[in-house]
């Protein structure tokens, strides 16, 4: 391995432990290196191993797709593969997203991927996009552009200016945490679309989740609390970067309502 590549690779893994706010001791405690070591795999004064990078990375928490440019920086091959969804060994995962779609009934959820592009979603998600500008559901669609665009959902949102701090506060900490220079300049497009952003008042810390408000074309108000799930266990990137995001009802009378709506 040349010095050119062991120093690309450890001026990578140092911009992940101070992403990870972790100092060379802390780091050296968790894998079982010593600090010497550790800094001169930094420094590039060492030669680091796949395997010592990759027991580097797990502290970290570092993403299975930044892990392989790791690995390149370092000169080894990545070792976490790629797959589209529709290549054959991904027929698991494709029945698996199927079934949790479809399971959640009258209550819209839908897949997207690290950039919150849209992946899959259920019938339910057609209340949420309701009367949104064509340009904005044309793929790749973007469903957090979709959601805080005024010719998105935004004009039906009535909590608007609460539900864009959550939604902007959210991406921003997955924009710092990921390294993801896309979800950084997706933060900006979003940070200078109208509506404003505020913080949960003291009326909110009562409740289990801030709510999106959401007006139908017929004047009813769905009250909806999201929750978002991975697979926890994923060893693929296009798998690892998958996100299934779903709503549900926050009251009865929203509930009732969406019921009624599927059947």
């Amino acid at each position: 391995m040349s010095t050119v590549a062991a120093h690309h690779a450890g001026t990578l893994l140092r911009e992940w432990r101070h992403r990870r706010r972790l100092s060379q001791l802390e780091l050296a405690l968790e894998t079982g290196i010593s600090t010497r070591h550790l800094s001169f795999v930094e420094t590039g004064r060492s030669r680091p191993s796949p395997e010592l990078l990759l027991r580097l990375a797990d502290p970290l928490e570092v993403p299975l797709r930044e892990r392989n440019q790791l690995l390149l920086a370092a000169g080894h091959a990545p070792v976490y593969g790629e797959r589209d969804l529709d290549d054959p060994a991904m027929a698991p995962v494709r029945t698996a997203l199927d079934l949790v779609l479809r399971g959640h009934g009258h209550s819209p959820a839908l897949v997207v991927d690290r950039q919150w592009g849209l992946v899959a979603a259920n019938a339910a998600v057609g209340l949420l996009t309701a009367g949104a500008a064509p340009e904005l559901l044309a793929p790749p669609v973007n469903v957090l552009r979709l959601s805080l665009h005024p010719d998105g959902m935004a004009s039906r949102i009535r909590n608007l200016a609460e539900w864009r701090g959550h939604v902007l506060g959210r991406l921003g900490r997955e924009a710092a945490a990921g390294g993801d220079p896309a979800l950084a300049t997706l933060l900006d497009e979003l940070r200078a679309l109208p509506g404003g952003q505020a913080e949960p008042g003291p009326e909110r810390y009562g409740e289990i989740a801030v709510p999106m408000i959401l007006a139908l074309e017929d004047g009813t108000e769905l009250s909806l609390i999201s929750t978002v799930s991975t697979f926890g266990t994923a060893i693929d990137v296009t798998l690892a970067e998958l996100s299934i995001e779903a709503f549900f009802a926050a009251d009865a009378e929203t509930d009732a309502h969406l019921r009624r709506l599927a059947e």
